[in-house]
């Protein structure tokens, strides 16, 4: 096929013109010998629509030539947000990322504008790396915008969660503390310290309230009247105390309090005792802060306390989304976060544990593993433990049974807090994975000896371990020996790329998307198996390839950025795309907190700017993908 020509003359007068303006300014001269010959003058009148937002994806590239050009993100009656002049070339943003336009741009006045089609767009990108920067920050801005918009959608979730005419039962914060009637003053006190409570309520048979007994009665009705702590509770108790029912509203809890001149309210749901709500608890709604989470970690008393602690962390996620915080800063929150609360746990079950001489250590897997929890997460952990030379079979097994037991508390627990059995297993309580030294170091062997497809999967959650409570130098000596094993092994590494090559971007040749034909969600992608999956498993492939020992998908990419010599844009390209994807899965996480699929979206319901952005995400992912297979070919 011939390449178009253009006269002398004319490509000097256009390279004269694009030369004064950027990013073409910077271009070498074989990006000019592309794309001169392919441009076209067009003609638009003024007031002449150039590129309509409801038109459809892909129009040309335009280049003014002379005139001025408006750009407005609504109607045509909108004023418009900018004046384009001459030099100046839209729409960037919507070809670079491969989607439809969000804005509309007509003719101020008489405009003359060159035209490129999008396959010679894209060709240029591919051709000039200046152009290509110039492109890459268009995109840049399309992120900001759809960030800024989750932002918007966050702050307004949080203003409705703070609002007083939330329901009781979404803010009792708490497990009430009760007793009966005939419960002595002694006892009374006792749970009320023990609990670390002002009060108490007094409860019948059916535990409904008929009393409540504070630190006031026993000031006034105790120790000035000098009354034996073996006295009945119901003696002293305040009666028929003012409640609430769990659907009531804040609001009405709020009034009632101003009303009596307290500071608490028993709520209760159809006559039984349900809770209690504090006057701080109102005023507090949603402002929960770093600091909180951790004294709150660190005063609870009890499993059941903790499990509000894990609430208050999800509601501190959902703030922080709404204030703009990137998704790699985000999830590292929750992953420490989670972490302070897994250690907490760990230490409270240890005190009914002597394993004074048994080293070993927790390791978390996964996602909190990589440190990149989001709000739906389950178990993934695993023991290992010392277990020397001279130690007897029938010690062993001593010591794996006192682990499993352990562990079966510790899982239990973290399950009553919100964080859901493994279904495969893949905990710490199971034998297959509480561990030796030794056996951890036989099991990886196998797995990297006898490549399986189940030990390519068991790979994708026990690669990516890291120590968490206890010893954490048998982790660090197991993550050595590890690195050192991997690093050169063609045949493991070379399935570990067939396999991460597995699940294509779901992008499509005629529609944007490939959803998937799920009967019970038609219509929908999964965000996870068929989004940040693909950069994880790459990552994880980087890392194993070239002995990083980081955890993390976004440092792994990095790190392999450096090493393997990959400009640092491309690699900021495909960390931001993977964080994009995490963004978009918390967001579908937030709305699915009452049921469903927590990481599928229908990706036609998005917006515009969402829309594209999802789908340069996809394209990034299919870009990681391309340099996997070009870096590790093996044969492939």
């Amino acid at each position: 096929m011939n390449e178009p020509t253009t006269p002398p003359l004319i490509y000097e007068s256009v390279r004269d013109f694009l030369a004064r303006h950027e990013p073409f300014s910077r271009m070498r001269e074989e990006a000019f010998r592309f794309l001169i010959p392919r441009l076209k003058l067009a003609y638009f009148p003024k007031d002449a629509i150039i590129v309509d937002r409801q038109g459809g994806p892909f129009p040309p590239f335009h280049i003014i030539q002379s005139g001025l050009v408006s750009s407005v993100t609504a109607g045509l009656d909108t004023l418009p947000d900018r004046v384009l002049s001459p030099g100046e070339c839209f729409p960037v943003g919507a070809l670079s990322a491969g989607g439809q336009p969000t804005r509309t741009y007509r003719a101020v006045d008489d405009v003359f504008a060159y035209q490129l089609d999008v396959a010679s767009f894209n060709r240029l990108r591919q051709l000039s790396p200046q152009f290509e920067a110039f492109c890459t920050a268009a995109v840049t801005v399309l992120a900001q915008q759809s960030l800024a918009e989750l932002q918007r959608h966050y702050a307004q979730v949080a203003a409705d969660q703070n609002s007083l005419t939330r329901p009781l039962s979404e803010i009792v914060a708490r497990e009430p503390v009760t007793c009966r009637a005939e419960t002595t003053l002694r006892e009374a006190l006792t749970r009320m310290r023990d609990s670390s409570v002002r009060s108490i309520i007094v409860v019948d048979a059916d535990d409904a309230p008929i009393g409540v007994f504070t630190l006031n009665d026993l000031r006034d009705r105790v120790v000035l009247q000098q009354l034996p702590l073996d006295t009945p509770v119901q003696r002293v108790m305040t009666r028929k105390p003012l409640t609430l029912a769990a659907d009531a509203t804040a609001a009405e809890a709020m009034q009632m309090m101003a009303a009596g001149g307290f500071h608490q309210m028993i709520v209760t749901d159809h006559g039984r005792v349900f809770g209690t709500v504090a006057e701080h608890d109102l005023f507090a709604l949603q402002r929960v802060s770093l600091r909180q989470i951790h004294h709150a970690i660190r005063s609870s008393r009890t499993i059941a306390a903790l499990a509000h602690v894990a609430g208050d962390i999800r509601n501190l996620a959902h703030n922080l989304l709404a204030q703009g915080v990137s998704a790699e800063t985000l999830t590292r929150t929750i992953s420490a976060l989670n972490d302070a609360l897994t250690r907490e746990v760990v230490t409270r079950v240890l005190q009914e544990h002597d394993l004074t001489n048994i080293d070993w250590c927790w390791m978390a897997l996964g996602s909190e593993g990589r440190g990149e929890q989001t709000l739906a997460t389950d178990q993934d952990n695993a023991l290992i433990y010392a277990a020397g030379p001279d130690v007897t079979p029938s010690e062993q097994l001593r010591i794996r049974h006192e682990l499993l037991g352990f562990a079966r508390e510790i899982n239990d627990a973290l399950n009553t807090l919100g964080f859901p059995l493994c279904k495969g297993g893949i905990m710490a309580s199971n034998p297959q994975w509480c561990l030796s030294e030794d056996e951890w170091r036989a099991r990886f062997a196998q797995w990297l000896t006898e490549p399986t497809p189940e030990a390519l999967l068991r790979g994708n959650i026990f690669f990516d371990f890291r120590a968490l409570f206890g010893d954490r130098t048998l982790a660090d000596r197991l993550s050595r020996w590890l690195l050192a094993r991997t690093q050169g092994n063609q045949l493991f590494l070379r399935l570990m790329v067939a396999n991460a090559l597995q699940t294509e971007p779901p992008l499509g040749l005629i529609r944007a998307f490939v959803v998937d034909d799920d009967p019970d969600a038609p219509g929908t992608l999964d965000l996870k198996t068929r989004g940040t999956r693909i950069f994880v498993d790459a990552a994880r492939v980087f890392a194993l390839a070239q002995g990083i020992a980081a955890t993390g998908t976004a440092e792994r990419l990095r790190r392999a950025g450096e090493q393997l010599r990959v400009q640092p844009r491309h690699v900021d390209a495909t960390v931001d795309a993977f964080h994009y994807l995490q963004v978009l899965r918390m967001r579908t996480q937030h709305r699915r907190d009452a049921g469903g699929a927590p990481n599928r979206i229908d990706p036609y319901a998005l917006n515009d700017i969402d829309q594209r952005m999802l789908k340069e995400a996809f394209r990034q992912a299919r870009k990681v993908q391309q340099r996997l297979k070009e870096t590790y070919t093996f044969g492939l």
